[in-house]
């Protein structure tokens, strides 16, 4: 089994940006997470350092810690964000998630210039790629479209059996269309269908690639 990070290393890899996964710390601490194969240095100037898809995964599970009774919980894992994917959580539209949310975007699209060949903002990227339902409602929520809640109608961004798709549905034409138009101009692929069942309206998106 892969030993666990040290203390100072996990509190690098918890301290990351969101989305990006962009380092902070000593040459020491970050050449070591490269080592362990947790971080990369990025071969363009400045050099930053980001987390590797390893790197990613511990930074978004809890650490270990021994409980100090049987009823104390882990703590939760710092600065981990997530896009509402829209569903049962609380749709929380203040002002403090929508500067978290406006954070999230403008790294995203950081990533994409120092990952994409060519530095194009204009497409998906590998991190994308690899979260699928996360990074393309993300593209929804930045654009101020609203997710679904408990007791609040909006866009659900759900996993499909198609490789490198994922599905929108939402509760009327307008707001299917207005989440199409914002994810064509956030590089994704989309066609309008329709279930075969139900007879509801959908969305397929999948990442453009060129």
């Amino acid at each position: 089994m892969t030993r666990p990070p040290t203390a100072a290393q996990r509190r690098v890899i918890d301290a990351a940006e969101p989305v990006t996964g962009r380092l902070k710390g000593t040459e020491a601490q970050l050449a070591a997470l490269v080592k362990r194969g947790l971080a990369f240095r990025h071969p363009r100037p400045p050099h930053d350092h980001f987390l590797t898809p390893a790197g990613h995964r511990i930074r978004e599970t809890p650490p270990e810690t021994v409980a100090a009774a049987p009823s104390a919980e882990p703590p939760p894992a710092a600065g981990v964000f997530a896009a509402r994917i829209g569903g049962d959580e609380e749709a929380d539209t203040g002002p403090g998630r929508v500067r978290e949310v406006h954070s999230a975007w403008q790294g995203l699209l950081e990533l994409r210039r120092m990952t994409n060949q060519g530095g194009a903002t204009d497409r998906p990227c590998g991190w994308e790629r690899a979260h699928l339902v996360q990074a393309a409602a993300l593209a929804l929520e930045a654009a101020g479209h609203p997710p679904a809640g408990r007791e609040a109608e909006g866009y659900r961004v759900r996993a499909t059996p198609q490789p490198e798709a994922v599905s929108v549905h939402a509760p009327d034409t307008g707001l299917l269309r207005a989440c199409a138009a914002t994810l064509e101009g956030a590089g994704w692929q989309v066609g309008e269908h329709t279930e075969p069942r139900t007879r509801d309206r959908y969305l397929l998106a999948s990442p453009r690639r060129t």
